[in-house]
């Protein structure tokens, strides 16, 4: 599906549910003792693809009004869990599978069987399990063999924190304590964070040690009766980036504003380029501001980097993005697609090994823009194109469903105009 955008945005609009620690509390939910309900007033690709994985290995969980009911995993053994393009949840559920002995196949699609899964493999199969791919050019369909057991488990910080979430997870549920060792730097630690803070609610005890983190087991994961999803700082980045370049102020709101999501960074990354934010109550103003250009550390908030370039594009001078190269591996290569995005409004990019450099300038459509079917491509056009002369072109549209299925209606809502084009 192909949309032509446009318009200038202003009013109030509430993001949805926090896609991050949807996936963490629904998994710890279908590993507790009983049935629990998660409150989350969206449901998008990716965390149905937790849900159907987690349905296939055993649980009984269903989305209806609002919420998922969630009965526990009882383990099933030979199921296939549909990943669909989701990197949470085949890293979060193939040790999970392994803990469980389930014997399991994990499909995906898109570039998701092309993403780096090597290293998590690898510990896996040291601690007892047997990995089998099934394509000699992909990781995807893999198999799963065997019993994960406890013990020492040393991975390279810099490539995935979601090895490390996918092993907290499953380690607890193993007959003996465990280790897990940081080699180097643990980038994105935020998301690491959040992991610790579901493991938490659930009563799972981990104790962080410098370097890395020491696992008693077994423990037994103990999921309040109720839980609730708070919204999502990665959706909220969209429109307050909106705001800050636009000609009217854009409010959100519904926000926990001591959120452990990394990605409520937004607004310090976006005042360091000197846009005016402000906290009024529970809402986020994004007033119109005159940016600049700035050099931002992205290794903690790397789905960030697509909207900040977006705001690096109406900012005056060079915006430098470092610590970026991880975005070579997401749902598209992120820094060749905005890199073509921003082409394709007129605005020059460079890129370098681990760095994003974007110069300011007037951006004008100039022609259609691939979304290379990644959700934050696409929903980056957008909000560029409500600065841009002409009317904006975005190619495969409908990937927003990943994570923000309702994002044109709220552009919309905020007075943007999104139309489908009939091909």
């Amino acid at each position: 599906m192909d949309k032509k955008v446009s318009g200038i945005l202003t009013g109030s609009v509430t993001p949805p549910p926090s896609k991050s620690q949807a996936h963490r509390l629904l998994i710890c939910a279908a590993l507790g003792a009983s049935r629990s309900t998660v409150a989350c007033d969206s449901l998008n690709d990716d965390l149905r693809a937790t849900m159907d994985s987690l349905n296939a290995l055993g649980a009984s969980i269903v989305y209806a009004d609002g919420a998922f009911d969630v009965t526990p995993v009882a383990c099933r053994k030979g199921g296939t869990l549909p990943c669909g393009e989701s990197g949470s949840t085949l890293r979060f559920l193939l040790p999970i599978a392994s803990a469980l002995g389930a014997d399991a196949t994990l499909t995906g699609k898109g570039k998701l069987p092309q993403r780096p899964m090597q290293p998590l493999c690898e510990a896996l199969t040291a601690h007892g399990v047997e990995i089998i791919e099934h394509c000699s050019d992909a990781h995807l369909p893999l198999t799963c063999k065997g019993q994960l057991t406890g013990g020492d488990y040393s991975l390279a910080g810099d490539i995935s924190s979601q090895y490390f979430t996918g092993l907290l997870f499953a380690l607890p549920l193993l007959s003996s304590p465990s280790n897990i060792n940081i080699i180097g730097e643990l980038t994105s630690a935020s998301y690491v964070g959040m992991t610790l803070d579901a493991l938490r609610l659930s009563g799972v005890a981990v104790e962080q040690r410098q370097g890395g983190f020491y696992i008693p087991a077994p423990q037994k994961y103990n999921v309040p009766a109720n839980l609730r999803v708070e919204g999502d700082w990665s959706a909220a980045a969209f429109w307050l980036v909106a705001g800050v370049i636009g000609r009217n102020p854009v409010t959100v709101c519904g926000m926990n504003t001591d959120s452990l999501q990394g990605d409520r960074h937004i607004v310090e990354h976006l005042r360091r380029m000197g846009a005016d934010i402000r906290f009024v109550g529970d809402e986020i103003i994004a007033y119109p501001s005159q940016l600049h250009g700035a050099e931002l550390d992205c290794v903690d908030t790397p789905d960030l980097v697509p909207i900040l370039s977006v705001a690096a594009a109406a900012a005056q001078g060079t915006t430098l993005f470092t610590h970026v190269g991880r975005l070579r591996y997401k749902e598209s290569d992120r820094l060749a697609a905005m890199q073509t995005l921003l082409q394709a409004f007129g605005v020059s990019s460079e890129i370098g090994e681990d760095t994003f450099a974007v110069t300011g300038g007037e951006a004008v459509a100039t022609e259609p823009v691939n979304s290379f079917g990644d959700h934050r491509i696409a929903m980056s056009a957008a909000v560029l194109s409500t600065i841009a002369r002409g009317e904006t072109i975005i190619k495969g549209a409908e990937c927003v469903a990943k994570s923000y299925p309702l994002f044109f209606e709220d552009f919309v809502s905020l007075g943007g105009k999104a139309d489908n084009i009939t091909n």
